[in-house]
């Protein structure tokens, strides 16, 4: 409750950042090999690894021959559609420091922007695409020349470029927004992508608001897109539509409908309208895709992009379920939150999973006193992986136990009878809503003797 605070508090293991001002500114037969491969605007491929860097780009290992292991690609679009999220105007530095962490954390892909969409976005995206040395960058572009040569002009110069084509396939978009006819957008969808394939080394074609689309019309796009040279299908939840189990057995009646996506990357991209952008997003990993679209801390358009932090730590620490792989390096999660946190003026919410300061406090007595036998009875991952620490804050809930240890911990050994009198002054204390320290309520025991 604002205003009001209900616990003894140790320090916390996550100091929320200032907040800026920005008003002045399921199916596991997915076949990832493709056979031939075709010439591409850079000679250049990844077939090398940096230290501490994911092994390989999925890429190379994806496109004529066999995975002997499944591993998805983590497309990070913090910097273009988390950016579209109210308020958030990130500058080339900005795009440039947080595209540097990405890389720590080891992101397959990093959309830097929306070249077309602005000046300022198109040097933001030229400035990722310059300093860039693992990850792939891409630019997200209309189905149009003019939005393609642009992008390609942003890209130049990068390691390794993807442009990232999208036209809309549902019913009231091409009427009410393209006022296009299908068999238009059809045509659309194949000459933007024959048009852009040689201008980049990657080229990704989405059916925008693919899941309010005819499956049976997403898949002759799809299909007409590969034909002309897409080496990645993304199929976005644009609207945040679905449930789990419906994107799931929309992707496989897609993919049924057209084979085709067998050769290439299948991406998913979901949006968190009703709250299951991380649950859709899983289950179209289940469903095979080869590729997740997520933003760091869930930002994103209206209620937000699916969060990159849940989806890895889903995959980890279920990995005996899901029985994939990303290259994302756990340890620097809380690094990469932080700064996006302090850069867009987004604030994490304290319960936030994985990354809010909530998400390893324990208050009540019963877990504190388990968590202080064997941290597994009440802790399915470890902070420290992600570069954050367990706390038992202190409050109305909390037990002798942990009392006793924290007083320890301010320097306060207190046993039997003097334990007892301090915990019960605590526990008034707690309970009367007051914010109150262990040293507060240590003097408050010396005054009253």
């Amino acid at each position: 409750m604002p205003g009001r605070c209900r616990r003894a508090h140790h320090p916390s293991p996550r100091t929320p950042p200032p907040r800026r001002c920005r008003s002045c500114s399921a199916s596991s037969s997915f076949s990832p090999s493709r056979g031939a491969t075709r010439t591409r605007a850079s000679a250049q491929t990844s077939t090398g690894q940096a230290t501490g860097a994911p092994s390989g780009r999925r890429w190379n290992r994806r496109r004529g021959g066999t995975v002997s292991s499944r591993r998805i690609d983590i497309f990070d679009t913090t910097l273009r559609d988390g950016e579209q999220s109210p308020g958030i105007a990130l500058n080339p530095h900005e795009k440039v420091e947080i595209a540097a962490q990405l890389e720590r954390l080891g992101v397959d892909v990093i959309e830097a922007g929306f070249a077309a969409a602005s000046p300022g976005d198109f040097e933001g995206v030229r400035a990722v695409a310059r300093v860039t040395t693992r990850a792939t960058v891409a630019t997200l572009c209309r189905a149009s020349r003019e939005d393609i040569d642009t992008g390609t002009e942003a890209l130049a110069g990068a390691r390794r470029s993807r442009l990232h084509v999208f036209l809309a396939t549902s019913p009231v978009h091409m009427e009410k927004k393209l006022r296009l006819e299908p068999q238009q957008v059809l045509e659309r969808a194949a000459s933007s992508v024959a048009y852009a394939v040689g201008k980049a080394d990657e080229i990704e074609f989405s059916c925008e608001d693919a899941t309010r689309s005819d499956p049976a019309f997403v898949a002759e796009v799809c299909r007409a897109a590969i034909a002309a040279g897409a080496d990645v299908i993304n199929l976005p939840d644009t609207v945040g539509y679905m449930l789990p189990a419906e994107y799931a057995s929309f992707l496989a009646d897609v993919r049924r409908r057209c084979p085709e996506l067998d050769g290439v990357i299948l991406s998913a991209h979901c949006h968190d309208d009703l709250g299951l952008a991380v649950s859709n997003s899983l289950a179209a990993v289940q469903a095979g895709v080869g590729q997740v679209e997520c933003t760091v801390n869930g930002i994103g358009e209206r209620a937000g992009n699916a969060s990159l932090e849940e989806i890895v730590m889903a995959l980890r620490v279920r990995r005996d379920y899901f029985g994939v792989d990303t290259g994302v390096n756990a340890s620097e999660i809380a690094a990469t939150s932080r700064l996006v946190e302090l850069a867009t003026g987004y604030d994490v919410p304290p319960n936030k999973a994985i990354v809010g300061a909530n998400a390893f406090a324990h208050e009540a007595g019963i877990h504190q006193d388990g968590l202080l036998k064997d941290v597994a009875t009440y802790q399915i991952m470890e902070p420290a992986e992600l570069g954050l620490a367990m706390t038992l804050p202190l409050g109305k809930h909390s037990g002798r136990h942990a009392f006793a240890i924290a007083c320890a911990d301010a320097g306060f050994r207190l046993e039997g009878a003097e334990l007892s009198d301090a915990f019960a002054r605590f526990k008034a204390v707690a309970d009367s809503g007051a914010t109150a320290s262990i040293h507060d309520v240590m003097a408050a025991e010396v005054t009253a003797r």
